[in-house]
């Protein structure tokens, strides 16, 4: 079954976009805006569908291009280095090494061996029969204490694993039950959100310094179950809602909150279960 039509349209315009900006300072969030979706969705589908963030498909077309251009021999590098947006021939050096595996000045040597990173074309065909759970439930508001930290999109998957690792090695006094991690963005930086470990206020006898009282106001959710060990079952189930449930949906996305919701018991089981909770409204 193929993904609907809209869907594919939007991230090959969001890929030509990029094309067509690559020699300028183009950020996440003009790309995002360039097809009209909020810049924290837009980069977790493109990094759901592509296998790639924002961020890495950029570098890694500049780089693929600056290649080329050093092949050729008719630039300097300090010249090429400035086209594709880096401030010094040195930070583009080390971006052109770890790429290509050899150094500009190499690359402009005949016979050297680089590598190429072709423009992506989005080709989006879903395989059937497999089954998402969930269910749409209207939630009256309700009062949660946060232990509150900044993460980027472009890292946060493999942080915020670790900032639980950490936050449930505190001692008793300095933190509450962690029931759930919440989402709020609430950045300037459209590559930035705020991640809270938490849980409801009705749980916590004293909050900790360091921790917040927020509200989540009354709304309509899509809530996912999710069963297996931790972290991997519930990113694995976050990829399929945006690969499988959100391009057919007939629901989008309210770009406020999300939360991830934890139940008691073995994280590492396999049997675990938990849930995603996202706001939405009908189309």
């Amino acid at each position: 079954m193929e993904v609907e039509v809209e869907w594919i349209q939007i991230l090959n315009a969001s890929i030509e976009y990029i094309e067509m900006h690559l020699c300028d300072n183009i950020t996440v969030g003009d790309v995002a805006t360039s097809v009209h979706i909020s810049s924290y969705h837009f980069q977790r589908t493109f990094s759901m569908l592509t296998g790639f963030s924002v961020g890495e498909y950029i570098r890694n077309r500049r780089l693929s291009l600056a290649g080329q251009d050093l092949v050729n021999g008719h630039k300097r590098v300090i010249d090429v280095a400035l086209e594709y947006g880096y401030e010094s021939p040195e930070s583009f050096s080390k971006a052109f090494e770890r790429f290509h595996g050899i150094t500009p000045s190499q690359a402009k040597k005949q016979g050297s061996s680089l590598k190429s990173f072709n423009r992506m074309i989005i080709k989006i065909v879903i395989e059937g029969g497999s089954v998402i759970h969930y269910r749409i439930e209207r939630k009256s508001a309700f009062k949660l204490i946060l232990f509150p930290e900044v993460f980027s999109g472009e890292s946060a998957l493999d942080e915020i694993p670790h900032r639980w690792q950490q936050y449930i090695q505190r001692s008793p006094e300095n933190r509450v039950c962690p029931e759930m991690g919440v989402r709020l963005f609430n950045q300037v930086s459209n590559d930035a959100f705020t991640y809270g470990i938490g849980c409801r206020e009705e749980l916590v006898m004293r909050i900790p310094k360091d921790h917040i009282s927020f509200t989540i106001p009354e709304l309509t959710w899509a809530v996912f179950s999710c069963e297996g060990a931790m972290p991997e079952a519930i990113q694995k189930m976050w990829r399929r809602i945006y690969t499988e449930w959100l391009p057919q949906a007939n629901f989008t996305f309210v770009d406020k909150y999300d939360i991830e919701y934890y139940t008691e018991g073995d994280i590492e089981s396999s049997i675990y279960e938990s849930e995603i909770w996202i706001p939405v409204v009908a189309k």
